[in-house]
């Protein structure tokens, strides 16, 4: 199969998977599976607890994905999770969570933050400012896509 996309995609998605893979590298330096260093990540940047649904929304993992580390680290006795309305909860860090998200997830925020701090204002916005239009972009068109998607489906022989 041939597929026919802009050098610019092509160099696009070569970037995202290797930071993708800087990412789960500093996960495997750390010592935690990049499921467990994504929730930590989440929380740490909402303070010490965070809504169940934001890590779920933010991470990009899968709820199965992030159920299994939440699974993990309450094991573990790293967080714990509190009822925040009828039907929410919020992932609180315990002490040792702390320690661990001191160990892993800050850090790696610092460094993110040293990278940003280094380039200028301007910079940083354009930068910040594209990427949340690619976002609002990629959602807009891929819920026409699936919509279209469904709709033929539901047409007969689809």
């Amino acid at each position: 199969m041939e597929v026919h996309i802009s050098k610019e995609l092509k160099r696009f998605d070569h970037l995202m998977g290797e930071i993708d893979g800087l990412y789960h590298d500093a996960a495997v330096a750390l010592g935690v599976p990049d499921s467990v260093m994504q929730v930590l990540y989440t929380v740490c940047a909402k303070g010490e607890r965070c809504p169940l649904r934001d890590i779920c929304r933010q991470s990009g993992m899968s709820k199965q994905t992030v159920n299994s580390a939440l699974r993990r680290l309450e094991g573990e006795g790293m967080i714990y999770l509190e009822p925040s309305g009828p039907r929410s909860k919020d992932v609180c860090l315990t002490p040792a969570g702390r320690e661990l998200a001191g160990r892993t997830a800050v850090p790696l925020m610092e460094l993110e933050d040293e990278i940003f701090s280094a380039w200028g204002a301007e910079e940083v916005e354009r930068y910040l400012r594209l990427t949340q239009r690619y976002l609002e972009d990629f959602r807009r068109k891929s819920k026409r896509f699936y919509a279209k998607k469904e709709r033929g489906r539901a047409a007969p022989g689809g």
